[in-house]
């Protein structure tokens, strides 16, 4: 079963969270740290890794962005917190 990876994405200050999946996680933000993301990352510097998940089957993966994408901006900070208090960057900790 091909697994992935849920992950949330800020930017430095904070104000912004941009979630998605991906079944190479490393790789996924490596290219929105040098830009080539997605146009809106880019767009609002969205290249500090502050969540991430992983989850076996790539289907489920995909369900569980669709859930985060609706839940209310507290409970994607709550989510985040659970894991990395500090909202420091997880990139360089993979």
């Amino acid at each position: 079963m091909k697994r992935g990876f849920i992950y949330i994405l800020s930017n430095k200050k904070r104000n912004t969270f941009y979630v998605r999946v991906t079944n190479n996680l490393k790789k996924r933000i490596a290219e929105h740290k040098s830009g080539i993301g997605s146009k809106f990352s880019c767009k609002y510097k969205l290249t500090d890794l502050l969540y991430y998940g992983e989850i076996q089957g790539f289907r489920k993966a995909i369900d569980r962005e669709k859930q985060l994408k609706n839940w209310d901006r507290e409970w994607k900070i709550n989510l985040i917190k659970s894991i990395n208090p500090d909202l420091k960057d997880l990139f360089w900790d993979l």
